[in-house]
């Protein structure tokens, strides 16, 4: 069953990111979603609905930056588990290394900009090698495989919830998840050539290239997983790392290929930043967030937005507390990224949708357009996200508990109260809508 929510979460993501290429196309800015919504949302509501998509896109983005280097933190953690018995697992440990990565990634961001293109570029390779060497040694060394009938039909609830329709639906969000997050070509846009063409193509090529290459490696799992209750119950606190060790049966093959996954989530933290500050910085230039004189400025010598940057530290900083109070921190950072992302999409796919039926007229295309196929696609689009942003906020585990609540609900509900707060008590009267020039590089 799990190939089938790929397969639903794939056509959504795909459908969701030609609705966004389309209006990228139309008004090629940094602020991307709530840009959109500011031209296309009724005028009596442009600002206020504007102004609560970028806080809600980018609090999206801080929580998705977070999740690549908590991912790598607690993978380190579950390598020392897997080798050595004597190791106490604390989540502060985690915690810790979490915290260093976050530091390598904003001194790359402030003072190595000028190698950001080869890291990018090495991470590119090194995610295309690290696919091939690990998906080749899954199915060579796997000692047994499991049938067709048990990957594609067979469906386990080990979640506590008493309905399975309610497990599948919040099983979709690791696939949303790797699914997401396509829009930071959207935030980097301004500092690419012919945008208005390349951004879509961008998005759209990045989900086809991992969402074949993640399918692929979700079935070498599936058959080659051994057995399932073992993987589950991993001490390390990631089945992938036992089902590594169990298809070598090496501890030291599995540290190895569990390494190209923190290699990966490691280096992928510092373009996350790079798009959330960049976001920040677009909310900052349009004076929808505090201290935005502070936020907006750029450094002469680099072009970068240095104090956006050590700002999108602060708060990732703070969310690492997080995994200290609770055993499913990474499933409710993971909750808040896909829901506040999908938030921000689901917001101007409607209002694309409204103006394509109602007020067809006012809308100018840009090169990329969906045509007649621009309908059906903001339908797919609207259904698949409305469908994720309810059940993004449940619960994992039945039943909840302090220590497994999903807190992305209260985290999230902190931020729009903030953001509303701040806009009664100072954005009404300074935010006049997003700027359309200006430029970070």
């Amino acid at each position: 069953m799990g190939g089938s929510i790929k397969v639903m979460a794939f056509i959504g993501a795909v459908a969701t990111a030609a609705s966004l290429g389309e209006m990228t196309s139309m008004y090629p800015t940094a602020g991307g979603q709530y840009h959109f919504v500011a031209k296309l949302a009724p005028k009596k509501w442009q600002y206020i609905l504007s102004w609560l998509t970028g806080w809600i896109g980018t609090f999206g983005w801080v929580a998705f930056t977070a999740s690549a280097p908590f991912l790598a933190a607690t993978m380190v953690q579950g390598l020392i588990t897997l080798n050595s018995e004597s190791y106490v697992f604390q989540r502060w440990h985690g915690t810790m290394i979490y915290w260093a990565l976050l530091l390598g990634s904003g001194v790359m961001n402030v003072w190595g900009t000028r190698l950001m293109a080869l890291i990018e570029d090495a991470s590119l390779i090194i995610h295309i090698v690290a696919f091939i060497v690990v998906f080749v040694v899954m199915w060579v060394c796997a000692p047994v495989r499991h049938s067709a009938s048990f990957v594609f039909t067979l469906f386990q609830n080990n979640s506590g919830w008493s309905s399975d329709g309610v497990s599948w639906s919040i099983g979709m969000l690791s696939s949303c998840y790797v699914l997401a997050g396509y829009d930071g070509a959207i935030h980097l846009c301004e500092e690419m050539l012919n945008p208005a063409v390349s951004v879509p193509w961008c998005m759209l090529g990045s989900l086809v290239i991992n969402g074949v290459m993640g399918f692929a490696f979700l079935l070498a799992i599936l058959f080659c997983m051994g057995d399932m209750a073992t993987a589950l119950n991993s001490t390390t606190g990631f089945p992938i790392i036992e089902i590594f060790n169990s298809v070598t049966g090496s501890p030291a093959a599995a540290t190895a290929m569990t390494c190209t996954l923190i290699v990966i989530a490691s280096l992928a933290t510092i373009p996350l930043m790079a798009s959330t500050a960049r976001m920040l910085w677009c909310l900052a230039r349009d004076k929808a967030f505090p201290l935005s004189n502070l936020l907006s400025r750029v450094s002469k010598k680099d072009r970068v937005p240095i104090w956006s940057v050590v700002t999108v530290f602060v708060f990732l900083f703070i969310l690492g507390f997080v995994n200290i109070g609770s055993t499913t921190a990474f499933n409710a950072i993971l909750s808040l990224a896909v829901f506040g992302l999908h938030v921000s999409y689901m917001l101007p796919v409607i209002f694309m949708f409204w103006r394509r039926l109602c007020t067809p007229e006012i809308l100018t295309y840009g090169p990329w357009k969906l045509g007649g196929f621009g309908v059906p696609v903001n339908i797919i689009s609207l259904v698949y996200l409305g469908f994720t942003c309810i059940f993004m906020l449940f619960p994992s585990y039945q039943p909840v508990t302090p220590v497994n609540m999903n807190y992305a609900s209260l985290i999230f509900g902190v931020v729009l109260i903030f953001s509303m707060v701040y806009w009664f008590w100072k954005g009404r009267k300074v935010y006049e809508g997003p700027v359309m020039d200006g430029s970070v590089h």
